[in-house]
């Protein structure tokens, strides 16, 4: 059996199960007696878009216009797809984010608003507040990225420097709202979903202050202004639970990392191999998880328990890398350069970590692969998974090896795939 292939068909298993295209049909609204608009942001925007179009009646009428990551559109017949900068933030996110809170303000009761979001839609959808400028949201966005701050705590910081998230989208509709999303949050929260503009906020100013000097973070001058003023009360915070801004709003979760997971389980079980789902809310450093995944894979593979193989652990979810080094890599390779550096080259242990989105941190693979003899090659090559993990270069490690997987942005997003397989 091809192991590397069967791991490849198993990550392709997962990320078809977030399809857009395969399951929003019948998620969508009745036709109004106004106008619908479509409004939407984050990697999945540009095929969530097209799901809508492809779904909606040639006869009935659809506008309206998306926001995704650069490379991420698609061609769309009547809703407008653009492309911004993410994970940091850019001047063309600005621009169709402003537009897009114009045209949702100028609805009526009898139109429809239907909102497409899923993960990225944090920093594609970025309108800053009043005295906050683009420089500096991009300033602070950098330095949280850096700081290794989960993202839900990130997102409490965004939706505080932002006109649209945070509910402020709802708060800003009178039409009825139809919000269909795409979950790349642990716990499928969607007010963590994208910054949830069309969810309401239970976190607060001071949340976001805290979190700054948790994690070290020395935010611009405006942006901490601003949320001083917040705690003060000199301006408005964000829509709460309970607020009646939400009256008319359906929040609908659409595609989670658990489905998708479940998919690849399937497909194991499938080939006759026993899967193992250890969970879709897997967070914290991405090389410390390895550590306890290797632990795990060690005692299979030794003493038969607490699984006997062949068997596929598989889990999902957001792992944080803090950047020490000056490699180039995301959380799924420094995942991965972890368990090498822990396994050696241990017979019979094969491993994937990749996004399910396409795209692993800044690089252009989503992920890679470990393999039996993954140390022995890096050896041939002069290459130690320990130094380059202390340099924070996974991709370096499984780009001389040739083991990243490369499949272009996939227009989904379900958070990171790992499985471990021992045979």
């Amino acid at each position: 059996m091809n192991y590397r292939q069967l791991l490849l068909d198993s990550f392709h298993a997962a990320v078809a199960a977030a399809d857009p295209l395969k399951i929003i049909a019948q998620y969508l609204p009745a036709k109004p007696k106004g106008k619908t608009l479509v409004v939407g942001a984050g990697k999945a925007a540009a095929s969530m878009a097209r799901a809508v179009e492809l779904a909606w009646p040639d006869d009935m009428p659809l506008e309206g216009v998306v926001v995704t990551r650069y490379a991420h559109g698609m061609r769309t017949d009547r809703i407008r797809v653009v492309e911004a900068g993410h994970p940091v933030p850019d001047e063309a996110g600005e621009t169709v984010a402003a537009e897009i809170l114009a045209r949702v303000s100028q609805l009526t009761s009898e139109d429809r608003l239907i909102a497409l979001i899923s993960g990225g839609g944090s920093s594609l959808l970025s309108l800053p507040v009043t005295g906050v400028s683009m420089p500096d949201l991009k300033t602070v966005t950098a330095a949280l990225l850096k700081s290794g701050a989960p993202i839900a705590d990130m997102n409490v910081i965004r939706k505080h420097l932002s006109q649209i998230q945070g509910g402020r989208l709802a708060a800003a509709c009178k039409a009825p709202i139809t919000a269909l999303i795409v979950s790349d949050v642990t716990g499928d929260d969607p007010s963590a979903i994208a910054s949830g503009p069309t969810c309401s906020d239970p976190s607060t100013y001071q949340d976001a202050l805290d979190i700054l000097q948790r994690f070290g973070v020395m935010a611009p001058a405006a942006v901490t202004k601003h949320l001083q003023a917040g705690v003060r009360g000199a301006v408005d915070e964000t829509p709460k639970p309970g607020s009646a801004v939400f009256a008319q709003v359906t929040n609908t979760v659409i595609a989670t990392a658990h489905q998708s997971l479940q998919a690849a389980a399937d497909f194991f079980r499938a080939h006759g191999i026993k899967p193992v789902v250890l969970g879709d809310t897997v967070t914290g450093e991405a090389s410390e998880v390895a550590k306890v995944y290797a632990a795990l894979a060690r005692e299979i593979h030794k003493y038969q328990q607490p699984f006997k193989a062949p068997v596929a652990l598989i889990s999902g979810g957001e792992c944080t890398v803090t950047v020490r080094g000056k490699g180039r890599g995301g959380r799924c390779v420094e995942f991965l350069l972890s368990l090498a550096s822990e396994l050696g080259s241990m017979p019979g242990v094969y491993a994937l970590a990749a996004d399910t989105d396409g795209i692993d941190g800044t690089e252009e693979n989503a992920g890679a692969l470990y393999l039996p003899d993954t140390n022995a090659r890096a050896d041939a090559l002069g290459l130690s998974a320990t130094k380059m993990l202390a340099d924070n270069d996974g991709y370096g490690y499984f780009s001389a090896l040739d083991d990243l997987i490369i499949t272009g942005p996939t227009r989904t997003n379900v958070n990171d795939y790992r499985v471990i397989l021992v045979m």
